[in-house]
């Protein structure tokens, strides 16, 4: 009887479900911590190459870091004197327009304004003003929605410290990790599976973040550049913005560029056309120009499944799970080409290049 109620098979499946299980309760509860670490790793793979590049001429990999750390605070602090009271001033003025704003869609008063300067007919801005002004419980809930989720990265500020902190001890036993990983194998096949695994996610990860930073950098001089000279509100706010959500594949340019436009109409900004070429021109310089020579095939995930992977991380991990999405795809994509390789024949070891990543 007991023979019968008690399956082998069975109670495999249920204990590998319950592993699972656990493991997904574990990672969401510690979200932020694995956030914050995410963070380091990226970091970590952002200031290898200036590391590899230092490590020789200074003889030792440490002396590397602590260069690598000094050239970068000095551009900081460099940039923070150029141009940081301008952001500051900037930040200070949208926090205190922003309600008035809202107010001003809410009432309809600036739908008056936009459509007299654009020659709209008294008709459709009476249209117009009667649709905003039933919805404008909505609109300001949106908008308190919106600012609160904006708000959220103010309250992890303190990470701004600890990121580099933790980014060290990537940086320095960057191989004694990936060695520690590699060991796990219990046979000559297992451990040469996993070394090829643990290298081409190092290159992966390495040419996706160092291609998507070189993007996102010139996505902020390019926006901030650009709208300052176009005279449009908030150049220096916007542009770090829009390069923050190049980070994002596929949905995140368009979302930058909704927000440019969007406050360009909250300001009453009057070259609403000259500012769709320019955002819609540099759209066409990134995704056709800028990203197929600096991206490459670093992920070779198609688009349909880049932005399934977007909205799904963002709805179980918020913008931090959209930022990782196409990451983990790739790395998930790596581990079933080369589990399923190791299955027919065996695969040679992966040779990495001297600054593809923080495991050496």
């Amino acid at each position: 009887m007991l023979t019968k109620l008690w399956d082998p098979k069975t109670a495999r499946v249920l204990f590998t479900a319950l592993v699972f299980a656990l493991t997904a309760a574990f990672l969401y509860g510690a979200r932020e911590t694995l956030t914050l670490f995410l963070f380091a790793v990226w970091f970590a793979y952002f200031v290898e190459p200036v590391v590899s590049r230092l490590e020789s001429p200074l003889r030792g990999r440490i002396r590397a870091i602590v260069a690598a750390y000094l050239i970068l605070i000095a551009l900081v602090v460099g940039i923070g004197f150029a141009i940081g009271p301008r952001i500051a001033h900037e930040g200070r003025s949208l926090a205190t327009s922003l309600p008035l704003l809202l107010d001003k869609i809410g009432s309809g008063q600036l739908v008056s304004q936009v459509g007299q300067k654009h020659g709209w007919s008294e008709a459709r801005q009476a249209q117009i003003q009667a649709l905003l002004v039933a919805h404008r419980a909505d609109i300001l809930r949106y908008a308190q929605l919106l600012g609160e989720k904006l708000a959220e990265p103010a309250q992890h500020i303190w990470w701004l410290i600890l990121i580099p902190i933790l980014s060290l001890f990537f940086l320095k036993d960057g191989l004694s990790i990936a060695n520690g990983v590699i060991e796990l194998g219990r046979t000559a096949e297992e451990i040469s599976t996993i070394r090829g695994v643990v290298g081409d996610i190092n290159v992966m990860l390495g040419s996706y973040i160092r291609a998507q930073t070189i993007l996102a950098s010139l996505t902020v001089t390019y926006y901030s550049i650009g709208l300052s000279m176009m005279r449009v509100e908030y150049p220096f706010i916007l542009g770090p913005l829009a390069g923050l959500f190049e980070f994002v594949p596929v949905i995140g340019p368009a979302m930058a560029s909704i927000t440019v436009y969007t406050i360009a109409i909250l300001t009453s900004y009057s070259h609403l056309i000259c500012l769709f070429v320019f955002l819609s021109a540099w759209r066409l310089v990134q995704d056709y120009v800028n990203a197929p020579r600096i991206m490459g095939k670093s992920l070779e995930i198609p688009p349909l499944a880049q932005i399934f992977g977007v909205l799904t991380g963002g709805e179980i991990a918020g913008f931090v799970g959209a930022l990782v999405s196409v990451p983990i795809l790739a790395t998930l994509r790596i581990l079933w080409r080369r589990l399923s390789s190791a299955r027919s024949v065996e695969e040679p070891v992966t040779r990495l290049p001297p600054s593809s990543g923080i495991v050496k």
